[in-house]
């Protein structure tokens, strides 16, 4: 399923064609293996800690974390391979996006994301 999603505060697209993933296996296999960045959003039952991994991913990305209420509770820029992302706050949505995403749609911590 392609999803857009969008920043209410400001009316900027962060991503025009996410690829939803809510399967064990999607949520899994995420980036890794992937020769370009696209955007995915991994929606969980419930609000919970969930650490990333970059391995076997071969290009930089953004990282979203989001509330049950798809307020922005966490974020990481310019995350690189082979690197861990440990998380502080719990989130229902985590949104995977282009390098760059955040800067240039100029999401900050609080905004309410729409899909």
């Amino acid at each position: 399923m392609i999803i857009m999603i969008k920043n209410r505060r400001n009316n900027r697209i962060l991503s025009k064609r996410a690829i939803r993933c809510s399967s064990s296996f999607s949520k899994a296999l995420g980036l890794m293996f992937s020769r370009k960045s696209k955007t995915l959003l991994f929606i969980f039952e419930k609000e919970k800690i969930v650490s990333l991994h970059m391995f076997f991913v071969l290009f930089p990305i953004d990282v979203i974390y989001l509330d049950r209420n798809k307020k922005v509770v966490q974020m990481r820029k310019n995350f690189k391979p082979f690197r861990i992302l440990i998380a502080k706050k719990p989130a229902r949505y985590i949104m995977e996006l282009p390098d760059k995403t955040i800067d240039r749609t100029d999401t900050r911590l609080g905004d309410i994301i729409s899909f």
